[in-house]
């Protein structure tokens, strides 16, 4: 069944579903909106921004929860098998989008939405059923307290067996300020608790099943585009070798070598025992088979076992926050931790990072509760507990900062912007230590991952102890994965492919022209409403900052030692470049050069 709406590569209508009196309505896109935001990142953005009243809190019935695809998402595109959601962060305070890959993605835009807005709370737990044109809000109260995997298998035998699924556990269910929406069962929007913004509406699931196809303006110019880009992707050596050999977890021996592989909660960027949860011993010990999202020729993903269970991951990431954060390098373990994590539906990168807090709150006697450095089944012990808010879980589960902050110790949490920082120490990148400060959601490494060009060498190496010319590189990759996060595909792509792939590649879609100069104006514009709404909520300067450690205390070991974050230096440079004042307010140039005029009232309240 094709769509309808006259539109290419989008599908034209945003469903609305009031949960607090059980009502769904169908809106036409706004054609201005998809052709400046694109959808994704970008076109939440622009929604939550229209919508969402200053100081609204991230758990109040007034808050917004948006899922979206984008024009590529369901196509040919490679890596186009991806949604985000899009809201206020109970956790950080600031818009967060959080992005998943699997199969949930495509079979939403099959559907023929572009995007799902959800609003209000039900008295009581439901789910959102989406079977094309049929749109049901159903009874959920049995599934209330099940975990992600069991919720996931009820709703496909009761619905359709080719539904798919995303839901929360008990961690979104008791609102866990660091909990995830979990879609086919192994895949997450994990940052920024949106799975506790989805548990305070009371919606346990959004399931869907979608039968149309999405039409393309130019076929025979997007299926050049589509194998132009797969030549690139095969061609580059970490997209053709490194990550479908040994996952993300192929990066654990490399910076672990360079001295910037955070250990005990970022104390030390050398971790002695990096070895046992490296890439490389992932697939010796419990690799069973390689696993893609859907469309994707990468296949980053990693089915394992441990211990006769069988799961996914863990991921670099994973293995980094539940293993060297915490001083832990027992493999099973951290194997075990991350399954249970994405069973009960729980952010492995903050709830690692939280752990590895505590564990240093309790070295410097601030913390009562023994929870030591590499006590491996205390971090399995302790991820159940932050779902459940059991004993001193309740306090891991409002995240490190709010631990930290708690006993007097603020500094102590790894955070920016109360988003724990993942798994690169900056003190060995400078370029990505301005990255990280300067982000939008807070500590994140995917706003601008400048360890391809400071670490890996794509497109070129540069020197990651050098400050100059950092603000440049850093405002041009956040305008880029601004982009792709709106279009919306993997950021592992930027690997192999550059802005006039993907600008081919939309072109094609839509029937629209954009050249990779455009495509990188969108992520600008992106950008920079995101700021405005941060602004809004009263986020300034001095929260584009890391903790003191970064900027005052040198590695002692390692690739790194001797380093410390540059950051006053490159902040300055990063406003000018970006066409902000000193405060980090853009100045009416800069909105009025990217069609933001009507935004200038945030600066002027602000």
């Amino acid at each position: 069944m094709e769509a309808d709406t006259g539109m290419k590569g989008w599908m034209g209508k945003i469903l609305r579903v009031d949960l607090s009196v059980s009502k769904v309505t169908v809106q036409q896109a706004n054609t201005d909106d998809l052709r400046n935001f694109i959808g994704g990142r970008g076109l939440g953005a622009k929604i939550l921004y229209n919508e969402l009243a200053p100081a609204t809190d991230a758990y109040s019935i007034e808050n917004k929860l948006i899922f979206c695809t984008g024009p590529l998402t369901g196509t040919r595109a490679p890596t186009s098998g991806r949604y985000c959601v899009v809201s206020k962060s109970p956790l950080t305070g600031t818009i967060f989008d959080s992005q998943s890959g699997g199969s949930f993605g495509p079979e939403l835009k099959f559907t023929g939405y572009d995007a799902i807005i959800v609003q209000g709370r039900s008295s009581a737990p439901v789910y959102l059923w989406i079977n094309d044109d049929e749109v049901r809000i159903v009874d959920a109260t049995e599934l209330w307290g099940l975990d992600t995997h069991k919720t996931t298998d009820t709703l496909v035998r009761s619905t359709d067996s080719r539904a798919k699924v995303a839901c929360i556990g008990p961690a979104g269910e008791n609102l866990v300020r660091i909990a995830a929406i979990i879609n086919d069962k192994h895949r997450a929007a994990g940052r920024g608790g949106l799975g506790a913004v989805m548990g305070s509406k009371k919606l346990k699931a959004v399931v869907v099943r979608g039968r149309r196809s999405v039409e393309i303006a130019d076929r025979r110019r997007f299926d050049s585009a589509v194998e132009k880009s797969l030549r690139a992707i095969g061609k580059n050596p970490i997209t053709d070798r490194s990550l479908p050999t040994l996952g993300t977890a192929a990066l654990v021996n490399v910076t672990n070598e360079l001295g910037m592989f955070p250990t005990k909660n970022f104390q030390e960027g050398y971790f002695e025992d990096a070895e046992g949860i490296s890439g490389e011993k992932i697939a010796e010990r419990i690799l069973t088979g390689q696993i893609a999202c859907w469309g994707c020729p990468i296949a980053c993903g990693r089915a394992t076992r441990a211990d006769r269970k069988k799961g996914e991951g863990p991921e670099y990431e994973t293995v980094w926050a539940l293993g060297a954060q915490c001083g832990v390098s027992d493999l099973i373990a951290v194997t075990k931790a991350n399954y249970i994590c994405n069973e009960l539906g729980v952010d492995t990168i903050s709830a690692g990072s939280t752990i590895g807090c505590a564990m240093e709150l309790h070295e410097r006697r601030l913390l009562r509760e023994e929870i030591n450095f590499g006590d491996a089944q205390a971090v399995v012990d302790l991820v159940r507990k932050i779902a459940y808010r059991d004993g001193i879980g309740d306090r891991l589960a409002e995240g490190s900062y709010r631990l930290a902050e708690r006993y007097g110790a603020p500094e102590l949490s790894m955070s920016v912007k109360r988003l724990e920082m993942p798994a690169y120490d900056p003190r060995g990148a400078q370029g990505h230590a301005l990255a990280y400060a300067t982000s939008n959601r807070g500590g994140c490494h995917l706003r601008a991952y400048l360890i391809g060009p400071e670490v890996l060498g794509v497109p070129a190496l540069i020197d990651r102890f050098k400050w100059q010319g950092k603000a440049q590189l850093v405002t041009l990759y956040q305008n880029l994965f601004a982009t792709i996060d709106s279009l919306i595909l993997c950021v592992f792509s930027s690997f192999a492919l550059n802005p006039e792939h993907y600008a081919e590649l939309l072109s094609s879609a839509v029937g629209m022209p954009f050249s990779g100069e455009r495509l990188i104006e969108v992520g600008e514009r992106v950008y920079n409403l995101e700021r405005l709404i941060n602004i809004r909520e009263g986020f300034s300067m001095k929260d584009d900052s890391l903790p003191p450690r970064f900027l005052k205390s040198p590695l002692v070991q390692g690739g790194s030692r001797g380093r410390v974050v540059a950051l006053g230096r490159m902040l300055s440079e990063y406003y000018r470049i970006r066409g902000w004042d000193r405060r980090g307010k853009p100045k009416p140039a800069k909105l009025r050069r990217l069609g933001l005029e009507t935004a200038r009232k945030t600066l002027k309240r602000n």
